[in-house]
């Protein structure tokens, strides 16, 4: 069972419904064969009486039969019907959502080593190729293979020369579907990555349309992504024409053996080996062999080719989850850095070294330095969007790695610079803070969030559904609501990722009164790079190429005359320039 979840991306579940599919396809040639049995002996029966001048045989018994027969065809194909097309369909429902509960659970290294396209592809398309192997395929074919077996057994006993006449092209056949995969592999693995080129184009597109648009590129942008689906068709004809190459090739060896047992057939019944009736019966079973191998062989290159797709899809499932334990109760929330190095695995330098500090609860810790210092690697690595390579990131004492990511989010509110909405009310919008919340609750986040202001004007007020990623707000209006979820969540920490850095002075004033809010009492890690949004910062830490160059107050900073007054001072003489 095991062989047969690995090889074709199922669960357990999945490869045991599999198995009672094979089962029912048997019962369902073996039942088949048994009809062609009756329908053989009761010729034997009419032949003989009207050739030998035998009396006409008792009707009744082979009535009867018949009746058992249609009874037990109609059962057993019930049954294969049930357990081959049902189960694959609650099969393919469970697989997406395990995977998407895998994706869930997965470090955001996994993300960052992958490409987005890709991932989609798994998970849209290679699913889809799956699922329709799991229904169309795998039962007929081991089913069909297995009958075939049992079936060649009883026929050697019966007549040894005529079933080998009639079965040698099967083993033939698959030798060289099977033996010519390696051909498919690299024709598919090449439209693979032509298709993959092609979603990135158009993913490209969509996402650039506004700069496509300004800086006048749209027929050479156009004329580029022409090119890439032209060739991408290109590669799939042409693996799709080797493929059915193959499979045509097969189905017609396969058809040999009716040729031969023909042949040998009129050769025996010129000898007086065996009577006509005999051949008739061979040919009779060799063509219900031969009508599962027919529907198999259709789709023979789809079960080859999801070898690659299950081979994609058993990587989500490989791969290790960000775990840890679900009891998290630190003695306080104070976030401590101890010799922390980290590197984002692609073989670069390191992005954080050796990099020490506190952000004390109930205190405001901003965290400055040029672009590309590591202040928001920081961050995400609080959260645990990655882990540190060395040192530890502690909350109270407690290393988070040694805690579950989704009982630290428990603690852990994010104000990102880019705020992601979905295209629906802004009270659900906010809801997604705290799903249990009451519109109570969610309404006095909202408030305490400067909300109702611009959700006044809105013609439904929060019951205004705001359009794709809140296209119908503005920037300040975003991040309003993103300051609303984090107070409704109530997350003792607060990490503020360049919350008004894209906002003008009238939003970013508003941002900051709500911010102000969300502050009390919390722990706050603030990423900036305006030095006059930190002035009131209790603690502030300089980064500089990965290392902590310098830590204290704003004034003695200052003080100091160091890397954080010169940034200061960059920056009052910047405010300073005119046009």
């Amino acid at each position: 069972m095991f062989n047969l979840q690995k090889r074709h991306g199922l669960s357990a579940q999945g490869a045991k419904n599999i198995q009672k599919g094979i089962c029912w396809t048997v019962v369902v040639n073996l039942v088949v064969m048994a009809g062609m049995s009756l329908f053989y002996l009761a010729m034997r029966d009419l032949m003989a009486a009207a050739t030998q001048d035998a009396s006409m045989p008792a009707l009744l018994p082979y009535i009867l039969g018949c009746l058992v027969f249609l009874l037990l065809s109609f059962v057993t194909h019930v049954q294969q019907y049930i357990n081959t097309y049902g189960t694959v369909y609650d099969e393919v429902s469970h697989i997406r959502i395990s995977l998407a509960e895998r994706l869930r659970k997965l470090p955001l290294s996994f993300f960052g080593s992958h490409d987005l396209a890709d991932l989609t592809e798994t998970m849209m398309s290679d699913v889809d190729k799956l699922e329709h192997v799991w229904s169309h395929v795998l039962s007929y074919l081991y089913g069909s293979i297995i009958s075939t077996a049992i079936i060649a057994i009883g026929l050697f006993v019966f007549d040894w020369r005529l079933t080998l006449a009639a079965l040698w092209s099967v083993p033939l056949a698959f030798v060289l579907l099977f033996g010519s995969q390696s051909w498919w592999k690299s024709l598919q693995d090449q439209a693979r990555m032509k298709s993959l080129e092609v979603s990135d184009g158009m993913q490209e597109m969509l996402d650039n349309a506004r700069e496509i648009h300004a800086t006048n590129q749209i027929d050479s942008y156009l004329s580029r992504l022409n090119s890439k689906i032209d060739r991408a068709e290109s590669t799939m004809q042409k693996a799709e024409f080797v493929g059915g190459l193959f499979i045509n090739s097969a189905a017609v060896i396969l058809r040999l053996g009716i040729a031969t047992t023909i042949l040998v057939g009129a050769y025996l019944i010129s000898i007086g080996a065996i009577d006509f009736l005999t051949l008739f019966m061979f040919l009779l079973v060799i063509s219900r062999i031969y009508a599962p191998f027919d529907q198999s062989f259709a789709l023979i290159f789809e079960l080859i080719m999801s070898k690659f797709s299950s081979a994609r899809l058993n990587r989500f499932f490989d791969e290790p989850l960000a775990t840890g334990g679900e009891n998290f109760q630190p003695a306080n929330h104070n976030i401590s850095f101890e010799k922390v190095g980290f590197d984002y695995g692609t073989g670069t330098e390191k992005v954080l070294e050796d990099v020490s500090f506190v952000a004390r609860e109930g205190e405001v810790t901003a965290l400055v330095g040029p672009s590309g210092s590591g202040k928001s690697t920081c961050a995400r690595l609080v959260a645990r969007l990655w882990d540190a390579n060395a040192g530890a990131v502690c909350i109270g004492g407690i290393d988070v790695t040694e805690v579950d990511p989704e009982t630290l989010y428990g603690h852990i509110s994010i104000v990102f610079q880019d705020v992601m909405l979905f295209d629906d009310s802004v009270m659900e919008n906010i809801r997604i803070g705290r799903r249990d919340a009451s519109d109570e609750e969610v309404l006095a986040a909202a408030a305490a969030a400067n909300c109702d202001e611009f959700v006044e004007r809105m013609p439904d007020g929060y019951q205004t559904l705001i359009g794709e990623n809140g296209s119908r707000l503005s920037g300040g209006e975003r991040q309003r609501i993103s300051i609303a979820r984090a107070m409704l969540k109530r997350s003792p920490i607060i990490l503020l990722d360049e919350a008004t850095a894209s906002l003008d002075v009238e939003n970013e004033t508003k941002v900051q009164k709500a911010l102000s809010k969300l502050l009390e009492g919390k722990t706050t890690l603030v990423i900036a790079h305006r030095m006059r949004t930190i002035s009131n910062a209790d603690k502030i830490v300089v980064l500089d190429e990965g290392h902590v160059v310098e830590q204290g107050s704003p004034a003695d900073l200052l003080a100091h005359n160091g890397k954080f007054a010169h940034m200061v001072q960059l920056q009052n003489q910047s405010e300073a320039w005119v046009l």
